[in-house]
């Protein structure tokens, strides 16, 4: 049976300018961030001596539209790509989906190529909360193609194409499979003995849609007693652009399981937490995809390559930890221990395009607003 393989189209107002893309993403692969490749069909005719252009424009809105007034505004955009589509063409290495293009297209359609500046921030939108926004709030792409003299020329609507795209990480392939583990303790005051707790992960990197199973052991020394266990998992966003850091809770539960723990006894047990975007869809929660799309889920952590600090990464900063709290009641206090871990996607195999392969091609003109890809794809 021939493999379906997915190509994203988009025409101009006017109808000169279509734009074939293999794919929506960037692929930051840490060592190196992937291309987006694709065919530009258009009309010698039409140019008459002018160029084709691809601009790649980066977003960063970090409030509200309708919170803006007397000047001030939450949003910055710059330009981070611009690149000469036709006639510069020669250096292209083809992949099999534009070469499949160009022989079902004919001699008028072009490829190209368009790749990012190395400390490009990878895409991330923030939950707006309960109003809807006009616009999201994040870090997003728009991937453009134009006709004109110059790079420099302002693109015109009519013979214009443009699409939204993302700079996305995946977990890597290969990492230390290191176990997250931490122990804490504490003493009450006036009261002999101490209060331990043990928190271990199973492992580093767990993926979108997945428990994340946490072990727990209670030694309970103390003359305190602990009434429940509440477990959570964090989200840590923090904004470089404002310099602004929150957290929110994106799974937890509050269990008395094995509760109560009295003096002298200890608890082992394994607790588990699914963290999806449907669980907090609260003001500030990370998003991967478009807010509105049904299949947008939690954003990744975000991973530097190695011999850099992610300190230094550019955009929205996303990490996560896993949170348990001891409870023993208003007068004694809790205990707390956190650890962190990393939330990704899988990285895709690398497939070759076979022959035998077909192309299903998606007009962007027929994705409805508030509606995924696949939703539209099954009606």
């Amino acid at each position: 049976m021939a493999e379906v393989v997915q190509v994203f189209k988009k025409t101009s107002p006017n109808g000169k300018v279509t734009a074939y893309l293999g794919r929506r993403d960037f692929v930051d692969h840490l060592t190196h961030t992937a291309p987006i490749n694709g065919v530009i069909l258009i009309d010698d005719d039409y140019l008459q001596g002018r160029k084709v252009f691809a601009k790649v424009i980066i977003t960063f809105r970090y409030g509200r539209e309708e919170d803006e007034m007397m000047g001030l505004h939450f949003t910055k955009e710059y330009e981070l790509v611009t690149a000469e589509i036709t006639p510069k063409a020669d250096d292209v290495q083809l992949s099999a989906v534009q070469t499949q293009l160009i022989e079902k297209l004919g001699p008028s359609a072009r490829p190209f190529s368009v790749a990012l500046p190395e400390n490009a921030p990878t895409s991330v939108s923030l939950e707006p909360g309960d109003g809807d926004s006009d616009k999201p709030l994040g870090v997003l792409y728009e991937l453009m193609f134009f006709v004109g003299e110059s790079e420099e020329e302002n693109p015109h609507r009519r013979n214009s194409v443009a699409f939204s795209v993302r700079k996305v990480q995946f977990a890597p392939s290969k990492h230390d499979n290191s176990r997250p583990y931490t122990i804490v303790s504490r003493i009450f005051t006036i009261s002999p003995g101490s209060l331990n707790l043990e928190v271990a992960l199973n492992q580093d990197i767990y993926l979108h849609g997945h428990p994340v199973e946490i072990y727990i052991k209670v030694d309970n020394k103390s003359k305190r007693t602990v009434k429940s266990v509440v477990a959570q998992v964090i989200q840590h966003v923090e904004v470089t652009m404002t310099s602004s850091q929150f957290s929110r809770v994106v799974a937890s539960i509050e269990s008395r399981e094995g509760c109560p723990i009295t003096p002298d006894s200890t608890l082992e047990r394994s607790i588990e937490l699914m963290p999806l975007a449907s669980n907090m869809r609260r003001f500030g929660v990370a998003l991967d995809g478009r807010v509105k799309d049904a299949d947008a889920n939690l954003a990744s952590s975000t991973i530097a390559p190695t011999g850099k600090d992610i300190e230094d990464a550019l955009g929205i900063i996303v990490s996560y930890s896993v949170r348990i709290k001891l409870l023993c009641g208003a007068i004694s206090g809790n205990l707390s221990a956190e650890v962190p871990f990393k939330l990704m996607h899988p990285d895709p195999e690398a497939q070759e395009t076979k022959p035998e392969e077909t192309f299903k091609v998606t007009e962007f003109s027929s994705i409805r607003r508030g509606k995924s890809v696949d939703e539209v794809e099954e009606e």
